[in-house]
């Protein structure tokens, strides 16, 4: 049986850094809500919440996005 998660269990692979690059900017979930909505992703503080927890899939638009946020290559999301 197929299990889509990541190795630890986790829905992505993301979320972890994700939190260590929007802590390194300073900024709460919703400030980082706010600037994804400003380059076109419609996205709220609770599902930043989840996406940092695990609990959430990112899709690729959204880690395109991230990447656009925190001035990042996609592949540090992904490390």
């Amino acid at each position: 049986m197929f299990i889509n998660k990541a190795a630890d269990g986790l829905n992505n692979v993301c979320g972890k850094n994700v939190t260590v690059f929007r802590n390194k900017l300073g900024i709460s979930q919703r400030e980082l809500a706010d600037k994804m909505q400003l380059v076109g992703i419609d996205i709220d503080k609770n599902a930043i919440q989840r996406i940092e927890s695990g609990k959430r899939f990112v899709t690729d638009i959204e880690i395109i996005a991230f990447a656009k946020v925190f001035k990042v290559k996609i592949e540090d999301l992904l490390k």
